[in-house]
């Protein structure tokens, strides 16, 4: 792998391929992917403020660490501040980040646009990429984020590659996801864990409900899945190795592998793969027993199966794991038949004074035919076709090539006829553990001159082959040989013995005379000198970024900052804005329930853009709710509804740029999440007339922004929160999908995912093929009104996009007669039997 990187520097320039971005989880991770060939590594410092909270991650020393051997072999280090940030931790975010920044980080990785805001003032010379959890999926909203300052945006992975040639014409870095586990949802938007179970993906914490089975139920509760279709959230891992000529082409700069929960070993594996399938691009040496040989490497470690659908501009069943969503590995054989052995009695307690059993162990020789090669060691998995459930693991104990039969010992017969799978490599693994404890994983490739002209001092000159940093160290005066002479290999040879440096010369130029003579030990001097010189000059610029460096601002000065941000606003528009009366909200998907939300008392009524459009005659004064999605292709059916000195609610900031550039009141959906005041601070700036609160925000939260915001602020305070949108049809798993989604009967159908529990999530399908999942249980925080008022709440929504018109006069009833409660003194009428108050009383993990 070394002489591969090697190779990659040099064909860098002239042929230019994507960064190799790789996760680390920890260090040992780290070494892995340093060691493989990474460009660049990702990781979290510390455990509070990144999107895997549950990774190992990284103490300071450690961290430190790891940026100086990641820099001293040409590796950049990114880290992960990729989640939504409360007010009260936005200045320990600010100290981690100017933390890192000192010991060695390169850049850091954002979400929250108010942290964001913030770095950016702080310190202008720290390099942002803005996060996939930001949910950016257009050109309009990358320029957006050009605009904010910002080095690069990653970009959802849900992208085709003609939408990243579109995009990729801004000319800021763009990175793409190329490789590891895919969400069901479009990243930043999906509440269902936190919805279920109190564990946000917004702040790393991901339970991972989408992997578990549910049954897809028709509207009496009858399962209608196909067979074996059981878990209809699972995608299949993403892998784009052999599209990295076409991501190339279409303007990558930076190609994304996930998996910083993922083991060193898998780290290591697709790292390598990558990385000598980046160098082929560059040479432009490929050949199909290399690209079958990485494939190999990539089945071998975790994986549900691979898909590149989305960058082919597809969403189908291809791209589902419907039946497991565990690691599948390579499949490489079959069971033959199974023997079973003699029981054996073992002894079980007994050495704490416990009671001493006596145990009876069951043992099986499996025979497997090989149709792949295994090695020793491999984790095999046997799976039995008819009862996958029942399967078993067992270790191959010799290497052995396809066509071959093996014997494994098991803990019992297995029927003929299972399958066999290797689910982990013992060689990736044994490649990891080998570089896990290294002080130099990799050596980075420099050029050397010497020169040994007689009279004049001796010299030796070691350059970065990527021209990144050069060091010349000069030692004794060369004086003519006494006995023998040194040769011009004699000097390669001492001089290229660079032991435990962090560097390997490529090349060698060098200048002697005939007949000098010179002690190799005088030779290794300046040559260890030449070395640590060179390490000096590659990490100097960042030993001195802590001189001058502004200290993090504290929650005092943050606030300061806001406070004079909104007096220079006051001041350029003294009428701009005061406070309205309370009003009483809906949100609807048809011209009926319209008409029934304004019989009902709702002052303010808000239409999806599909429900607008449907043909139907719509009542005065009915406010476009655009989409959390805005691609290419969707801006031709959502542009037109943004109009100038028209409310408009805006679900991403593409929309948002859209409608400040035409003079449109963007109200800003909770779909981005504001969950700190400097957040709505940055909306604000950006052209936010309103701003609806997160329901992940518990009730003193939503208070607290609430009653700082200059612009009217809502909150959903009825109906039931989305948990989901994906760009996959999750009616794909009753396998009758037509290809035909405006015709499609199945889409107009009240259809709902059973999780294990028994609970129904509500499933609607938008005539793009869209999924929209709902949480599975409504929400009724009305008797909170008389607070959420005081706190500053002006619109108060119930959301009946799930309603019928009669149901959804109901829910604005309750709504209306809240406030007039609150208005006349009195509480709220208690909470509706089965609804839930979200997280006003339960905060997010």
């Amino acid at each position: 792998m070394q002489e591969v990187f090697m190779h990659f520097s040099n064909f860098r320039d002239t042929h230019p391929v994507p960064e190799l971005l790789a996760p680390a989880g920890g260090p040992e991770a780290f070494n892995a992917a340093l060691a493989a060939g990474a460009d660049a590594i990702y990781c979290g410092l510390g455990n509070s403020f990144n999107a895997r909270r549950g990774a190992h991650n990284f103490t300071d020393e450690a961290f430190g660490e790891a940026c100086r051997r990641a820099h001293l072999a040409g590796a950049r280090v990114y880290v992960t501040v990729n989640v939504a940030v409360a007010t009260h931790e936005i200045p320990q975010v600010l100290e981690l980040i100017r933390r890192a920044w000192v010991l060695g980080a390169d850049a850091f990785i954002i979400q929250d646009w108010g942290l964001l805001a913030e770095v950016r003032r702080s310190w202008p010379q720290i390099e942002c990429h803005v996060s996939t959890q930001a949910n950016v999926h257009d050109a309009r909203g990358v320029a957006w984020c050009r605009e904010l300052g910002v080095a690069r945006v990653t970009l959802s992975r849900e992208l085709s590659l003609d939408e990243i040639r579109t995009i990729a014409r801004e000319g800021v870095e763009l990175e793409a996801f190329g490789h590891g586990a895919l969400c069901f949802c479009y990243s930043g938007v999906c509440m269902m864990s936190s919805l279920a179970g109190g564990r946000s993906a917004n702040r790393g914490m991901c339970a991972q409900p989408c992997r578990l089975p549910y049954d897809l139920v028709d509207e009496e509760g009858h399962a209608i899945e196909a067979p074996g279709r059981t878990r209809p959230l699972c995608p299949k891992d993403y892998c784009v190795i052999d599209d990295l000529p076409q991501l190339r082409d279409a303007g990558v700069a930076s190609l994304k592998v996930e998996g910083r929960m993922k083991s060193p070993d898998y780290v290591y594996a697709v790292t390598s793969a990558y990385r000598s399938a980046l160098d082929a691009l560059a040479a432009g040496n490929e050949d199909e027993k290399a690209s079958a040989a990485r494939l190999r490497t990539l089945r071998r470690v975790f994986n549900r199966d691979f898909t590149d659908a989305y960058l082919w501009g597809r969403s189908g069943d291809e791209m589902m794991s419907y039946e497991r969503s565990n690691n599948r590995g390579e499949l490489v054989g079959e069971v033959v038949s199974s023997r079973g052995l003699e029981d054996t009695l073992v002894r079980r307690g007994g050495s704490d004074g416990g009671r001493e059993r006596m145990r009876r162990l069951t043992r099986a020789d499996v025979e497997v035919r090989l149709g792949q090669p295994v090695g020793e060691g491999d984790l095999l998995e046997l799976r039995p076709v008819e009862d996958p459930s029942q399967f078993l693991t067992v270790r191959s104990e010799r290497a052995a090539a396809a066509g071959e039969t093996i014997i494994c010992r098991a803990s019992r017969p297995i029927p003929a006829g299972a399958v066999v799978r290797v689910i982990r490599s013992q060689a990736a693994m044994d490649a990891a553990a080998r570089v896990s404890g290294l002080g130099v994983p990799r050596r980075r490739p420099v050029t050397v001159s010497v020169r040994a002209r007689l009279g004049e001092p001796f010299s030796v000159t070691l350059s970065c082959s990527d021209g990144m940093a050069s060091a010349t160290v000069e030692g004794f005066v060369v004086e003519s040989a006494r006995t023998k002479a040194v040769t011009r290999d004699d000097l390669i040879e001492h001089v290229g013995r660079m032991g435990q440096s962090p560097f390997e010369p490529v090349s060698f130029e060098v200048e002697t005379d005939e007949g000098v003579g010179m002690g190799f030990s005088d030779v290794h001097k300046v040559r260890t000198q030449a070395c640590k010189t060179l390490e000096q000059e590659i990490l100097a610029p960042y030993e001195m970024r802590g001189e001058g460096l502004a200290v993090a601002p504290s929650a005092r000065g943050v606030s300061a900052r806001l406070v004079d941000v909104r007096e220079k606003a006051l001041l350029a528009a003294p009428d701009a804005w005061t406070r309205p009366a309370p009003e009483a909200c809906a949100l609807v998907a048809t011209a009926r329930a319209a008409r029934a939300a304004l019989d009902a008392g709702a002052t303010r009524v808000y239409a999806t853009s599909d429900a607008l459009e449907d043909g139907a005659v719509w009542p005065e004064g009915v406010i476009p709710w655009l989409d959390e999605v805005c691609r290419e292709g969707d801006h031709a059916r959502l542009d037109p509804w943004v109009r100038a000195g028209q409310p408009v609610g805006v679900g991403n900031v593409s929309e948002l740029a859209l409608a400040t550039s035409r003079g449109a009141l963007a109200e800003v959906r909770a779909c981005i999440p504001v969950h700190n005041e400097s957040c709505l601070v940055a909306l604000e700036e950006a052209g936010a007339a309103g701003l609806w609160l997160s329901p992940e925000l518990t009730l003193e939260e939503v208070c607290a922004l609430a009653g700082t915001a200059s612009v009217p602020v809502g909150l959903v305070v009825s109906g039931r929160a989305r948990a989901m949108t994906s760009e996959h049809c999750v009616l794909q798993a009753a396998g009758r999908c037509i290809h035909d989604c405006p015709n499609c009967e199945l889409r107009r159908r009240r259809l709902s995912l059973r999780d294990i529990d028994g609970n129904l999530l509500p499933v609607r399908i938008d005539v793009h093929g869209r999924s929209h999942i709902w949480a599975a249980h409504p929400l009724d925080a009305t008797p909170q009104a008389d607070t959420l008022v005081a706190a500053g709440i002006t619109r108060l929504m119930a959301d009946a996009t799930l309603l019928s018109p009669e149901e959804c006069a109901f829910a604005v009833e309750r709504v209306v007669r809240a406030l007039a409660a609150v208005a006349a003194g009195r509480r709220p009428a208690p909470r509706v039997q089965g609804a839930t108050s979200g997280h006003l009383f339960s905060g997010i993990g």
